[in-house]
């Protein structure tokens, strides 16, 4: 675990090896987990209720600290692999995923071991899974992740794939709700990149969704596709630029990020009637016109 000696080597995958029944300890761990019972059971303690985690299962441990207890079998040790990631590795990973193998990264599976406040979930390893941590157990062994550091970010990456591929694994929503956490949501990453020029399928990646997926869910926040969302609150922040600063025609439409300077005064005049020349002047002309009104208001009073 990430306990406070170890929080200065920050280990991504470890295993723990105990040959006696020790008591319940606390673990605080810095970063989320990931692990597998090998040999033994686990009882992880909310107070006096507390929760089993057997032999062969998956489980996953919150940022925070944890009440823990490994039992080891009879004659034999307990023995479990852990692998931790970061809400930057994490985002990292789900770009990989997106990006590079295209995985649609969404669920509907719900079910009451997802919905608890607990900050665990655990869930029976397939076979898959059996064979990965099988693998990374050999790796171990052979101390080859000090060799390969980067196979490390790999393996964890296979790990969260795996995970992400079960339609009914309940560790699936925790770490797509520590995405969230991560990328701060749909919205906030939305509202980030209006004005970065990037296409709509980069955005797509970055929400880690496919490409339909993500006009959907985009709809559904926005209530318009994409392109004609981006194209309206660009195009109102030229008018706004327009009215109170006096940068030229060509550097609004340019830090707007439109194609080019025609482009923009086109779609402008399609959208309010007349130019971004016009419009800068009748708004000034109406703005001075205001002015002379307050002034002679005033004269008056």
């Amino acid at each position: 675990m990430d306990s406070k000696t170890q929080q200065t080597r920050q280990p991504v995958i470890t295993k723990t090896v105990q040959t006696q029944r020790i008591g319940i300890q606390v673990y605080a761990i810095s970063r989320y987990a990931i692990g597998y019972v090998m040999r033994g059971r686990k009882y992880i303690y909310y107070g006096d209720t507390r929760y089993e985690v057997k032999q062969g299962d998956l489980f996953y441990l919150d940022i925070g600290n944890h009440y823990i207890e490994d039992i080891p079998e009879e004659g034999k040790p307990y023995e479990q692999i852990t692998l931790f990631y970061s809400p930057e590795n994490l985002h990292e990973i789900l770009t990989t995923l997106s990006i590079n193998y295209q995985l649609e990264i969404d669920s509907a599976h719900s079910c009451s071991a997802c919905d608890t406040d607990l900050s665990h979930v655990s869930y029976p390893a397939w076979n898959m899974v059996k064979h990965f941590f099988s693998n990374v157990n050999q790796y171990l062994k052979e101390d080859l992740f000090s060799e390969a550091p980067t196979a490390e970010k790999l393996k964890t990456t296979e790990l969260v794939y795996l995970i992400l591929s079960n339609p009914e694994c309940c560790i699936k929503s925790r770490i797509l709700n520590d995405a969230n956490m991560a990328a701060e949501g749909f919205e906030q990453i939305i509202q980030q990149h209006i004005f970065d020029g990037l296409s709509t399928e980069e955005l797509a990646a970055l929400c880690h969704k496919s490409l339909t997926s993500f006009k959907k869910e985009f709809v559904k926040h926005f209530h318009e596709p994409p392109h004609k969302w981006f194209l309206k609150r660009r195009l109102t922040h030229s008018r706004l630029l327009l009215v109170s600063t006096n940068k030229s025609i060509a550097d609004i439409a340019s830090e707007c990020r439109f194609t080019n300077t025609s482009h923009y005064i086109k779609l402008f005049k399609q959208e309010y009637g007349v130019t971004p020349a016009v419009y800068r002047n009748n708004q000034r002309g109406m703005t001075a016109k205001r002015h002379e009104e307050a002034e002679q208001e005033l004269a008056y009073n």
